[in-house]
This record gives C-alpha cells, structure tokens and sequence, in this order.
C-alpha cells in the first residue's frame, strides 16, 4: 500500500502524539509498504525546535524507510491560546507546498491525518477527494471541546466555526479513528455514522519497557537510596494540566525524610513549578530533563507510585499516552479519572491503579498515603498483564495494517474529476 500521513508531530520526538506517529510509520514501512509522512520539525514538548533542524525551511528526509516532508512552522515560546492558533495554522499553510507536490505524486491509497489540530484534515481530505484515496481521520484528542470545556476559548462564534469545521471533516471524510471507548462514544454523539468510527488504541513496545529492579532503575544516578519512596511524574509539563498540585501536595510530606517527589520532563510549564517549589522551599522535590527512550524503563523502575493527572473536564476527552509505559514496567499507577470516564473505568475493572478524585490535593495526598502503605504488588502484576494482553505494539498495528488494506478496498463514494 501507499499511504500518506499528515501530522504536526512526528519522531524524534520522545513523548506524546509524535512518538506514535513515528513508531506507526516505522513499523508499517518495515511491513513492506510505501510511507509518506508530512510534519512539522519537531519541538515537542520543549515548544522550541530542535537543535539540528532549527534554521531549516522545507526539505525531505528518510527516517527508518519513512520518506518524512519538513514543513517549518511557528513555534511560540510562551504558549497561550491565541499563540497556540497562530501556531497550527502556520503550520497548515506551511505544507501547502508539499500538498501541492503529492498531488502530481503517484496516488497514494490510504491519507492518514492525526488531530490535533482538527482542522489539519482540511487540505489531506480534499487531496483524498482529487485522487480518490481513502481518507482517515484520527482523533487523539478532541481538541475543539477541550478547548471548549477547559475555558481555553471563550468566544461562542469562534467555538461554533470550529465545532462545523469538525463536523465537515467527520461527515466528508471516509473514517474516523481514536484512541479509547470513551472518544468513541464522545464522536458518536456528533451525530458520525456509527459503521465510520473504528477503535485504534495507543500502544506500547512492551519488549522496550518492560520491569526492572529498584538496582536497575536509576536511583543511583539521581542519588536515592532504594529503601525511600519516589512519587514520579514524568512527561510533558505544559501549563493547562494542572500540575502545580504536586507542588501543593508535596508540601505536606515535607517531615517525611524518605519521601521523595521526582518530575522528569519539560515543557511551557517547568519554569513555573521550580519557581513555586523553590518558593516554598520544598527540599522534598527534584526535577529533572525528559529522559532518553533507552532509560525509560530504568525511570519507571525507579517510583513506587506513578502521577497520572489530568483535569476533571478533559477525563474523556484524552487518554494520557504515559499511562501504556508505565503499565508495561508494571507500575502503579495513581490516576485521577471520575467514575463514569472510560479510563477510571479500564483502571477499576482490571484492578491496575489507584483511582483518585481530579483537582483535588486533599484526595490526591489521601491517594499517595493509602498507596505507600499498600502491598502493591498485584496491582503491578495486573498492570504489566493488561500491557501484554491489550496494549502490544504489534498486535495493535498488525490490526490497524488489516483495516487499511480492507479500508483500500472500497470503492470511494465521491471523487472530483
């Protein structure tokens, strides 16, 4: 098959919707099959574009036999709603060039477009209509009302021009993908044809992450010893997450010597954290830089309890992508998802988490407390199983690799002759 994947994010980003995207054109190009990728150059989650591309305008590069198309784009430094707009349609005019390019190109059968943004399927989808390709929408995050319901956007006519544009490529589109039940359901309440709407999950590579000792992990290089408790957050570290909870919490363990709060990662958000721990004082607190994918599973080994936080309002909105590596290292997991979400759902039902209530320090210091007294082992045991049952990198792509070929095989309903 030839197919063509339109997305703002792409490797060698480490975290996030560029991970999977690369990890999904790799693996499809090492099955034999004709990959094209349009992206931006990568800044995420460091918002800033990395070293060896910055100065670059547009050019072709070939990544694990994945032709990869460049598009440069705007990348703000403070990110704020109005600058994060400016920023993704930068990036849609920037690769008008390319569209233009794959037009004359030989036909490609499948068009693969990952939102966010929404409206990047805009330009993919009438190239699908040009030459009678397959267009396939896929959702990772419903970026329009989160949008909505974090109070990000605020202006009605906006939000409504935003909610059509949605629909239209919903409606015009072949397919549309996403990543968990609970978006499913939320996709089908605008009113998609159920027969369009397929599952395809995030997955993890659970031969790359995998468990380790408390000797393997890496409390030796960070200086702690094995007998101490590590709460670990590790990721992106943007400013809308709510993450200054872990500072507030953090400031009541303060009298225990062996609890330790660890956040590796980065993002808009860091300098803010490190100012409101330093201005607390908190000695209890450490962060560090996003770690290398071949030191994952040594940082996961290392916390005796996983952060996965995420506001009330978003809770079915995203599935957190750090949630499949931890429970491939058979970690524990404390989540904060309300009942009725599809995620406290998952956790629950399979008895791999702890479950707490959303923006809630008391509820999350609770959480952390009853944890570190727990005997955790079967919720490790049970999580590393989920990983290996439902979340295998090639079980799922294998299964995505089936519905593009039967996807191929449709007639198209439209095409502009």
């Amino acid at each position: 098959m030839r197919i063509l994947i339109y997305g703002i994010n792409y490797a060698p980003e480490l975290t996030g919707i560029g991970k999977y995207t690369g990890e999904m054109a790799s693996w499809l190009a090492g099955q034999g099959h004709d990959v094209s990728v349009v992206t931006a150059m990568p800044y995420y989650p460091e918002w800033e574009v990395h070293k060896s591309y910055k100065g670059k305008l547009w050019h072709k590069e070939i990544l694990n036999g994945v032709k990869v198309y460049r598009c440069p784009l705007y990348v703000p430094k403070n990110v704020t709603s109005l600058k994060r707009i400016i920023h993704e349609f930068s990036f849609l005019a920037s690769i008008l060039p390319i569209w233009f390019l794959t037009l004359f190109q030989q036909k490609y059968d499948v068009v693969f477009c990952i939102s966010p943004p929404f409206h990047l399927g805009l330009l993919p989808l009438l190239y699908s209509k040009i030459r009678g390709s397959k267009f396939i929408n896929h959702i990772q995050d419903l970026q329009v009302d989160a949008a909505k319901d974090l109070g990000m956007i605020k202006n009605k006519r906006f939000l409504d021009i935003m909610f059509s544009t949605e629909k239209y490529i919903f409606d015009t589109g072949d397919f549309v993908s996403t990543i968990s039940t609970g978006m499913q359901r939320k996709i089908s309440e605008k009113y998609i044809e159920e027969d369009k709407l397929f599952l395809f999950p995030n997955w993890v590579d659970e031969n790359a992450i995998y468990p380790l000792t408390k000797d393997q992990s890496l409390r030796r290089e960070f200086g702690i010893n094995n007998d101490d408790k590590i709460i670990l957050y590790s990721g992106n570290l943007g400013e809308k997450q709510g993450l200054e909870i872990i500072i507030e919490v953090a400031r009541s363990f303060t009298k225990r010597k062996d609890v330790h709060f660890i956040i590796s990662g980065t993002g808009g958000g860091k300098e803010r954290l490190i100012k409101m721990a330093e201005d607390h004082n908190l000695k209890n607190i450490k962060f560090y830089p996003l770690q290398p994918y071949e030191k994952l599973s040594a940082l996961l080994a290392m916390a005796d309890i996983h952060l996965v936080l995420q506001k009330k309002s978003a809770s079915d909105l995203v599935m957190p992508s750090k949630l499949t590596g931890i429970l491939a290292a058979a970690g524990c997991a404390l989540v904060t998802a309300p009942p009725g979400t599809s995620l406290y759902h998952i956790i629950h039902r399979h008895q791999m988490g702890i479950l707490v209530e959303p923006e809630s320090a008391e509820a999350l210091r609770e959480g952390i407390e009853n944890a570190l007294s727990m005997n955790l082992d079967v919720v490790r045991n049970n999580a590393r199983r989920y990983a290996e049952k439902y979340l295998s990198k090639n079980g799922i792509l294998r299964e995505f690799e089936e519905k593009l070929a039967t996807i191929r095989e449709q007639k198209p309903e439209f095409v502009i002759r």
